[in-house]
């Protein structure tokens, strides 16, 4: 009765949103549930295809890139943070970012923080753009060749 009671919360969670095993298993553990029923209850969520770490890899990958304009670094970065195994991390960035430029990526998260000008005003500018766009997940070359090309020549 106790994993059944785990498999209709795991259930209820995923109805809700696309979660990944270990997210599942932490919620089921935090709301008291016991560890074998947390197991029985996530491999029968497994079996059913309800619980599928590749498509949650893949649907963060599209979120982070599409809405949020996150690179590659960082995306993979929130993939692993859902508690997805790196190698399948891995694939869903090389997928998704299969069909993206991106230079493109960043020139719209630099767009979006220069607002309406094209060009940087000065080296402070400069630095903090550079460490918004690194947070962000871009690699460091390709930044600082967006960046210096909307530098203000003096």
């Amino acid at each position: 009765m106790a994993s059944a009671s785990a498999y209709l919360d795991g259930l209820k969670m995923l109805a809700r949103r696309e979660l990944a095993e270990a997210q599942v298993r932490q919620r089921l553990s935090r709301r008291g549930h016991e560890p074998g029923s947390i197991d029985a209850a996530v491999e029968r969520l497994k079996h059913e295809r309800a619980i599928d770490d590749v498509r949650v890899a893949e649907a963060i990958a599209r979120t982070e890139t599409t809405i949020k304009r996150r690179g590659r670094l960082r995306v993979r970065r929130q993939i692993e943070h859902a508690g997805i195994a790196p190698s399948t991390a891995r694939r869903a960035v090389d997928e998704v970012f299969g069909d993206i430029d991106d230079q493109v990526l960043i020139e719209a998260a630099l767009a979006k923080r220069l607002r309406d000008r094209t060009r940087i005003a000065d080296d402070r500018e400069f630095q903090k753009l550079y460490r918004y766009l690194i947070a962000q997940g871009f690699e460091a070359d390709s930044i600082m060749r967006t960046l210096t090309a909307h530098r203000r020549q003096p």
